[in-house]
């Protein structure tokens, strides 16, 4: 049976040479990077070259960059933060940003009673920066707008340099979720107006576990994990000193390398796209994913022509067929409900129909792309 994984948005397969920096740092750099003898200071000396490797191709500064366990943690200690040390009285968010923000976003308004205020979208899925415009403006209490740059389930490519242009305007602060665009598309971080971002390692080609976020320099920001002076006095605890070179080994790959594997993954949704509206007519598009230009070259999110009772078997049938793909975010594949973010942006009778993300990498290839699209249309057919 053949493999074929489609599911980077999930996660990523580990680039080789990742894999070798992380054996070496485990085999033979195993000080913990607090100890003031040679072995831990070879390691402190690693994490920050890592911290300034970050930096350097962000336009940042090291001391912006603190690493985390990934952009879960990454974007609740941001929101969390902000609120208890920033004296921000609303969030500004949308219904189809990930878990990890609304579900902070609504339990700050649970804990704290700040306002939870949610922009209009479009058809596609796109923030109204007319409505944003209108958030902001609403009151004089201090806001921070949380929009993610690229949606992790159709694609959408927010126009983030507008939204932080009205952010600054407004004098509110301005969190992206990023895990979804750091390490695929380029950054400047004295360019965009934005005082928050997150990553995760696992999303570029590197390993789990591991992340940062980029907290503005003067932020006012105090930590949410206490207990040890690591990560400059902001997040407490041994730092995963294997995990954290792999990040770098990994970020430095994805950029170094991203002309020519962006110009690669380009071309195999484009294919993707183009061949499954020539072989499953009455196919549809969820959000901008099939758009290339208005949505990443990471991943498409399609709408099948299937009946409700059919659909049932369909991820199922692709699994035994050795084809890995999912409906929506991993995070819910777990949960028996469907995509918040389609809910929010199709209808009743759109929804009656099966949706699958399929996302790309480096590692993928036509032929797997003509298995696949061979594959769905033998079960549409069936």
């Amino acid at each position: 049976m053949q493999k074929v994984y489609l599911d980077n948005a999930a996660t990523t397969q580990v680039r080789d040479e990742v894999i070798i920096k992380m054996q070496d740092a485990l085999a033979n750099c195993f000080g913990n990077p607090s100890s003031t003898h040679s072995f831990g200071r070879s390691a402190k000396t690693a994490i920050e070259k890592t911290r300034k490797t970050i930096a350097k191709y962000l336009n940042a500064h090291p001391s912006e960059i603190i690493f985390t366990s990934g952009g879960t943690e990454a974007d609740n200690m941001i929101l969390r933060c902000a609120v208890r040390d920033l004296d921000v009285k609303t969030i500004i968010t949308s219904k189809i940003e990930h878990h990890a923000v609304l579900h902070t976003a609504e339990e700050l308004e649970k804990e704290y009673g700040i306002a939870l205020r949610f922009v209009q979208l479009d058809s596609h899925g796109n923030p109204d920066l007319n409505h944003l415009e209108q958030l902001l403006a609403g009151d004089a209490s201090k806001k921070l707008v949380s929009l993610m740059h690229v949606n992790n389930e159709i694609g959408n490519l927010i126009d983030i340099t507008a939204i932080g242009m009205l952010c600054r305007d407004y004098d509110a602060l301005f969190h992206s979720d990023t895990v979804q665009s750091i390490g695929h598309f380029e950054w400047n971080a004295q360019e965009v107006h934005v005082d928050f971002m997150t990553a995760a390692a696992h999303k570029f080609h590197g390993p789990k576990g591991i992340g940062f976020a980029f907290v503005r320099k003067n932020s006012g920001l105090r930590p949410l994990i206490v207990g040890g002076a690591q990560e400059r006095g902001f997040r407490a605890g041994t730092e995963p000193f294997h995990n954290i070179v792999g990040l770098e080994e990994a970020f430095i790959a994805s950029y170094d390398n991203l002309g020519d594997e962006k110009a690669y993954v380009t071309e195999l949704k484009k294919y993707f796209v183009e061949k499954l509206k020539t072989e499953i007519p009455n196919i549809e598009f969820n959000g901008l994913s099939g758009d290339m230009e208005r949505s990443t070259y990471t991943l498409t999110n399609v709408r099948l022509p299937l009946d409700a009772q059919k659909s049932l078997m369909l991820l199922f049938h692709l699994d035994l067929k050795g084809i890995a793909c999912s409906k929506g975010s991993a995070c819910q594949s777990g949960s028996t409900k469907g995509s918040h973010v389609l809910q929010e942006i199709l209808s009743e009778e759109e929804l009656k129909k099966p949706s699958l993300r399929f996302s790309f990498s480096k590692y993928n290839t036509k032929e797997e792309l003509d298995y696949t699209i061979a594959v769905l249309k033998d079960f549409a057919a069936g």
